[in-house]
């Protein structure tokens, strides 16, 4: 299964915010639209991310308050990417090597949406779904006179 499977069934809805935005801005959209990132973006070009970590982190470190913190303070200026062809174990691997709950995928230098660590938890219980029903689909059909031999009862010569 690769990035792009993920992406056709998730849609192609993107929000995105630049580094100049304030931080309080960019967590009351991520309230409104009920999201837990953000790509920031600066002239047509990923830049960094910001998720409810790095917000909560932000405000933390600023005595509980957003002050006139920026995105570009916050936000995690080397986020990992992928491609639309990565396949889902790397992306996987990714994501549980840096702890990352969110990637961009890239592709041609174009932004082409983001996957969250739940996207990828879905993809692999829906594939998984999918193959013990067809297990399931090819036991119960299984042909009588194609059962297996135990090698003990075959007689010996």
């Amino acid at each position: 299964m690769k990035v792009s499977d993920i992406l056709r069934v998730k849609g192609n809805t993107l929000y995105t915010i630049t580094p100049e935005d304030s931080l309080a801005d960019a967590a009351q959209l991520m309230a409104e639209k009920d999201i837990g990132s953000l790509v920031v973006m600066s002239n047509g070009r990923v830049v960094g991310m910001l998720s409810f970590r790095e917000v909560i982190q932000a405000v933390v470190k600023n005595g509980g308050n957003f002050g006139s913190t920026t995105v570009y303070r916050a936000m995690d200026p080397g986020p990992l990417t992928c491609t639309i062809a990565t396949d889902m174990d790397e992306v996987r691997r990714m994501m549980l090597d840096r702890h990352a709950r969110y990637m961009p995928v890239i592709d041609n230098k174009m932004l082409m949406g983001v996957i969250s660590f739940y996207d990828v938890a879905r993809a692999v219980v829906d594939a998984q779904n999918f193959e013990n029903k067809m297990l399931k689909a090819y036991i119960r059909d299984w042909p009588e006179d194609a059962e297996p031999q135990d090698d003990s009862e075959q007689k010996q010569p």
